[in-house]
């Protein structure tokens, strides 16, 4: 049921957002920029200079939007999976579980569909967490404003390519450790309980930014590319500099704190999901 989706999405997504956006923030300024020598630094630098509110940049855009994100990754994941087992189910007559190709498979579809709706809100909030208190932008409208005003209706699809390799594989590997790790910590014949929720939440959260973050680095780049970050002509573009000149090493910052961030956040969003859908639309009988 979308409406209901859209419900326990927003929700989820909300107090997700809530506990994971500090960190958030503090990851895209150490990938955007070459200012900070580390996590302590950026952290230190951005209090000094703005406060307690500065690690909270951004946050209003996401917030009011989360519904529509949530709602699309989850509605688009169960509707492709529940396609992907129905036809399976067609042949046999029987409801057998998914494979892990159908999981992996209706994941990336729901990645695929996630870009296409949430390019635009990530580049604003990308924009927001990387400008200093003498930043530009006074608020989300204003910066999508300017973003049409200077760059045109492309603008609000910057860092798009790298946005769309990051998330539709990623999306696949995050529901399928979810799927693997909640059957195998639920008892025998049992539907999973609330530990088993957190930890393949957790899990799920880990294992997707491990393999998320290198493609991260370089749409975060890209995205602040032309809003004083430095300018590149694409994703090709923006790999070849970052190595030339930082290293190896480049593509991988940020993924303490995406790891740091991944597992309470991925938690308590697919905790509080499950939890709201069995109250909003619990099974017959």
């Amino acid at each position: 049921m979308p409406f209901l989706e859209f419900i326990a999405g927003s929700i989820s997504g909300a107090l997700g957002l809530a506990v994971g956006h500090p960190f958030d923030t503090i990851k895209v300024r150490l990938q955007a920029r070459s200012l900070y020598k580390g996590i302590f630094h950026c952290v230190r630098k951005t209090y000094s200079h703005e406060g307690v509110r500065g690690f909270f940049k951004g946050m209003a855009f996401p917030v009011m939007t989360t519904g529509i994100v949530n709602s699309v990754v989850f509605g688009s994941y169960s509707n492709a999976l529940d396609y992907l087992t129905g036809s399976q189910r067609g042949h046999t007559g029987q409801c057998t579980p998914a494979s892990a190709g159908q999981v992996f498979t209706a994941g990336c579809f729901s990645g695929l569909v996630q870009v296409l709706v949430c390019a635009p809100i990530d580049l604003v909030k990308v924009r927001l967490q990387g400008q200093t208190s003498a930043g530009r932008y006074r608020g989300p409208l204003h910066c999508m404003r300017v973003i049409l005003r200077e760059e045109g209706p492309r603008g609000l699809f910057r860092g798009g390519v790298a946005l769309a390799l990051r998330d539709i594989p990623c999306y696949g590997l995050y529901f399928l450790p979810y799927e693997v790790t909640r059957k195998a910590l639920a008892e025998t014949d049992q539907q999973p309980g609330t530990f088993a929720i957190l930890m393949a939440g957790g899990v799920a959260g880990v294992v997707t930014w491990a393999f998320a973050t290198p493609m991260d680095v370089v749409k975060a780049r890209l995205q602040m590319s032309g809003a004083g970050g430095r300018r590149y002509s694409g994703v090709l573009h923006c790999m070849s500099v970052s190595l030339r000149e930082e290293g190896p090493r480049v593509f991988f910052k940020g993924l303490l704190l995406n790891s740091l961030r991944a597992f309470p956040v991925n938690a308590i969003t697919f905790l509080s999901y499950e939890s709201l859908m069995k109250v909003l639309c619990p099974p017959a009988g």
